[in-house]
């Protein structure tokens, strides 16, 4: 979520993590204005960060989506890679010593 400020013909002038005032709106990540500012600023940097911010949500879809699978035998956690089997059991171990299996990192950040 960012909060994103706006000039006097209604379109996004900055964006911010935190609110610097009342006004500011809060808006998704992934937004069609966000995304549309960031590339008018012409800096592939900005645009690099913001995918970087929706690979931890990625990530857990992608989490869900191999335990759903292989909950349904349509795959087996054999079948992965070694290297992907370790960190799925690893990221599966910390989510449930946090106690709460539906728990996204951003939520906690």
């Amino acid at each position: 979520m960012f909060y994103v400020e706006r000039g006097k013909k209604g379109k996004i002038v900055a964006i911010r993590r935190e609110a610097d005032t009342a006004e500011m709106e809060l808006k998704e990540a992934v937004d069609d204005e966000i995304i549309e500012f960031l590339i008018d600023e012409k800096t592939n940097d900005s645009l690099i960060r913001l995918l970087a911010s929706t690979d931890v949500g990625g990530m857990r879809v992608l989490e869900d989506l191999i335990n759903l699978l292989v909950n349904k035998n349509i795959i087996m956690l054999t079948e992965l890679p070694h290297d992907a089997q370790v960190k799925l059991r690893q990221r599966q171990q910390i989510r449930q010593s946090l106690g709460k299996e539906t728990i996204i990192v951003d939520d906690i950040i």
